[in-house]
């Protein structure tokens, strides 16, 4: 599962080795706080894709893992199986339009992004515990 790190200008997923070489990503996803327009919260996660892999890893209902592109947007894509997760509309983002995550700390994402953060990046579930 991705770590969702947070200092006051920028939130990192920080991806483990295995979810950068499934999704053909050499380095973790830096999201500058004012190019975050939208988070939302989902149950059904797998809702929320649009478009195809390219690059990445897609097995059916099971796995999602990388880019995906659509007419006009690139997104990218850390899903697993059907758990709850983040959606995170981006506005102004040099990579991507949106990120769609499964987690279990998107409350908490949400939480500590209402707050300021100062110091180094932290675990999001830490700054709202």
């Amino acid at each position: 599962m991705v770590t969702l790190l947070l200092d006051s200008a920028h939130l990192q997923v920080a991806l483990s080795g295995s979810e950068r070489l499934m999704s053909f990503r050499r380095s973790h996803i830096d999201i500058p706080r004012e190019t975050i327009a939208k988070v939302q919260l989902s149950d059904d996660v797998w809702t929320w894709l649009r478009g195809v892999a390219s690059p990445g890893t897609h097995v059916r209902r099971v796995l999602a893992m990388g880019t995906w592109k659509a007419a006009g947007s690139e997104d990218f894509v850390i899903v697993r199986r059907r758990k709850p997760g983040v959606v995170i509309d981006l506005d102004g983002h040099e990579e991507f339009q949106r990120v769609v995550l499964t987690t279990r700390h998107g409350l908490a994402l949400v939480q500590a992004l209402q707050q300021d953060v100062e110091g180094p990046a932290e675990d999001v579930a830490d700054i709202v515990s």
